[in-house]
């Protein structure tokens, strides 16, 4: 048993020499500091209200006072002119499926407009029209996709900015869920 630790041991030195770690170090400060740049200037901490009606006519409310849902909610502010949105829309319809999504139509029409988009593409999940970016200012949003994993608490919990998977997204919510701030 000694010996084939011996040879597993001197071949992973062999494999990963000590500037491998330096290299996976950097590159690990490089893709924190990138996210903590996006990052910077989003809510943290209490969540700006987010009021309004949805394409379905329903309503949506986003903010400390609303504890009815009892869980997390993703808002995922989005534009119908975005290609990365339109990349990682089949992941937000997917974590819709298990928890609540407040999706933001930012700065991309009315209504009528954001809907014909989302038919077009097969997708049936109220809108919250964000026509004029009033609400993109609120929350300090400066380019999409932008989301926001806020606890039941009304506490913005995890921000994103650029593509997100789905399993990240429902990592995020079930962490959100489960492990008190």
């Amino acid at each position: 048993m000694g010996a084939v630790l011996s040879a597993l041991s001197d071949r992973l030195r062999r494999v990963f020499k000590p500037h491998h770690a330096l290299e996976a170090a950097l590159i690990l400060a490089v893709i924190l500091g990138a996210q903590y740049w996006q990052t910077r200037g989003l809510p943290d901490g209490t969540a700006p209200p987010l009021v309004g009606v949805l394409t379905d006519g329903s309503a949506a409310r986003v903010d400390a006072r609303d504890t009815a849902h009892g869980r997390p909610t993703l808002v995922a502010f989005w534009s119908t002119w975005c290609p990365v949105c339109k990349a990682e829309e089949d992941n937000i319809v997917s974590v819709a499926q298990d928890y609540r999504v407040v999706p933001v139509a930012m700065q991309s029409g009315d209504a009528a407009t954001v809907l014909k988009h989302l038919k077009e593409r097969g997708i049936d999940l109220p809108q919250l029209i964000d026509a004029d970016g009033r609400h993109a200012i609120e929350w300090g949003v400066r380019g999409v996709p932008t989301h926001f994993v806020v606890d039941a608490q009304g506490n913005v919990r995890f921000r994103v900015v650029g593509y997100a998977t789905t399993w990240g997204l429902k990592a995020r919510l079930w962490w959100a869920e489960n492990i008190k701030a």
